[in-house]
């Protein structure tokens, strides 16, 4: 679910949608999802100061709290 959900809303912010991959580590108390988009797009998922990036974050950790297990995501180069 994690995964679908931010594979949708990088999509939705670049030009390249077919570039977008995430990944899932999965350890006993956390998730961690790597997200590598194309080279041209990576400014759009970070934002301005991150702020995108933070807001992606923060629908992730809102998504996830049910599980109980921590949720980190990466923005790969």
């Amino acid at each position: 679910m994690e995964k679908d959900l931010i594979e949708y809303i990088a999509k939705s912010l670049v030009d390249d949608p077919s570039s977008v991959q995430v990944s899932v580590v999965d350890g006993e108390k956390s998730i961690i999802l790597e997200l590598k988009v194309a080279t041209a797009d990576i400014g759009k998922v970070i934002g301005k100061h991150g702020r995108i990036a933070k807001a992606i974050r923060i629908v992730l950790q809102a998504a996830t709290a049910k599980s109980g297990k921590r949720t980190v995501l990466e923005i790969l180069d």
